[in-house]
């Protein structure tokens, strides 16, 4: 593989983020970033990036792997609530542990069990808030794993895939940034008549009032889920002090079998636009006004779960399509993100703690639609996840080329065997994928 060009990122990225602070002697976290550091919320983002090559810390390369991760909030420190300018030192951030060649006999549970016990640390406020560990074992799914662990006040996912994805290069052309999935425009050519539009628009008005209320029914704790085993710890018991990470690689196209009653078309192109600042320079992600802006901008759906066990498994997905569309024509997530950033200093405790009340989180991102290459190093798979949450269950999606990634976060005292939980979410897409073939009369 030829060498790559470096990443073209403007001389001013570090001149537009010292401008503010300049005066004051720093600048106070945003509302959202202050949320994360709320006792019941401290959220940590982890995410394992698994290569197909081992990873070499002596390669003269090797530097460029660090340095993709010096992004713009990453050489601030968060002391005292407020980014204030520091240095950073890569051997404080930087691990490459060492392991004992006849110790290893089970390397996924090893990195397993690596990637568990970061869960019971934090960082230093006093450095920037993130470190990377390079892990040289081979397992089921990679040759060696990356680990990068992100304080949530930093940045949120989407920001943070973006700034990995503008510096990954596809495996087949090593000059070219990879092909995100793009929603097709609606045909302009068709139109509804008057009385649809006005209906369209009322409905809008309705289920954002109705799903507005039960937001704040639910932020004030007078609506809450059902207590069943799966629940969390619930709030004012602190969160969990160890979560486990596991992690499973399904086929894209079983799910794309089913996907008109599987994916949600409007978060994903929300998504897709969103991280479409894997092609926006670093500068311009920091400008205010920017729609490719670095930080957190984080909405809520509350999406409701029945517990039934039905005889056809396409009901589940009936049931939960309709709920969806119904929630896409809705502004419940824009109005949880404008009530999180401008009414958190009124019931911040409330509000960071809110998704406390509910059984699990949910959270999709689409990743480019073929193999990319890290500087050099073919990406296998991108798995990220979240720990510091008072939830027992947190579950992440993510896509890969023609692979996707279903990745649980769990905590041990409530899921035990997380492994069986991966098992019966793939038994469960097989059965459905099933059930959407006879039903099409297509054979396997």
């Amino acid at each position: 593989m030829g060498d790559l060009k470096p990443i073209k990122v403007k001389a001013n990225v570090e001149e537009v983020l010292m401008e503010k602070y300049d005066e004051g002697g720093g600048e106070p976290l945003s509302p959202m970033a202050r949320m994360f550091h709320e006792p019941d919320s401290n959220i940590y983002i982890i995410t394992m990036i698994g290569f197909k090559t081992q990873i070499n810390p002596q390669d003269g390369s090797q530097p460029l792997l660090y340095s993709c991760y010096l992004g713009p909030l990453s050489w601030f420190s968060s002391r005292g609530l407020k980014w204030v300018p520091t240095t950073v030192d890569l051997d404080n951030h930087v691990i490459v542990p060492k392991f004992e060649p006849n110790n290893i006999h089970t390397p996924d549970k090893i990195v397993e069990d690596y990637v568990s016990n970061l869960s019971k640390s934090t960082i230093k406020m006093s450095i920037p808030m993130w470190d990377l560990h390079l892990l040289n074992l081979k397992t089921s799914y990679a040759e060696s794993t990356a680990v990068l662990r992100i304080h949530h006040s930093l940045g949120d996912g989407t920001s943070l895939i973006s700034l990995f994805l503008a510096s990954t290069r596809k495996v087949s052309d090593p000059q070219t940034l990879p092909t995100l999935p793009m929603m097709k425009k609606a045909n302009s050519s068709t139109k509804s008549s008057g009385v649809i539009k006005l209906w369209l628009v009322l409905s809008l008005f309705w289920n954002t009032f109705v799903d507005v209320l039960k937001f704040l029914a639910t932020v004030f704790m007078f609506l809450k889920d059902t207590e069943t085993p799966l629940k969390g710890r619930g709030l004012g018991n602190g969160a969990t002090t160890c979560r486990r990470f596991v992690h499973r690689m399904v086929s894209l196209d079983d799910v794309k079998l089913v996907k008109n009653a599987m994916i949600n078309t409007e978060l994903l192109k929300q998504a897709c636009l969103a991280i479409s600042i894997g092609n926006t320079e670093l500068a311009d992600m920091m400008k205010k006004k920017s729609l490719a802006r670095w930080g957190n901008h984080i909405g809520y759906l509350l999406f409701p779960f029945n517990i039934a066990l039905r005889d056809d498994p396409l009901d589940y997905l009936r049931d939960a399509k309709a709920t969806m569309d119904r929630k896409k024509a809705s502004l419940e997530a824009s109005y949880s993100y404008f009530m999180a950033k401008y009414f958190l200093k009124f019931c911040g405790l409330k509000m960071a703690t809110f998704p406390s009340q509910t059984t699990l989180w949910f959270s999709n991102v689409p990743g480019p639609q073929e193999e990319v290459s890290y500087y050099g190093h073919p990406v296998a798979y991108v798995a990220p996840s979240c720990y510091g949450q008072l939830n027992g269950l947190m579950i992440h999606v993510v896509s890969y080329a023609n692979k996707m990634s279903i990745i649980l976060s769990v905590d041990e005292s409530i899921i035990p065997d997380l492994h069986q939980l991966c098992d019966d979410l793939e038994e469960s897409l097989n059965l459905i994928k099933n059930a959407a073939t006879v039903k099409e009369g297509l054979i396997l």
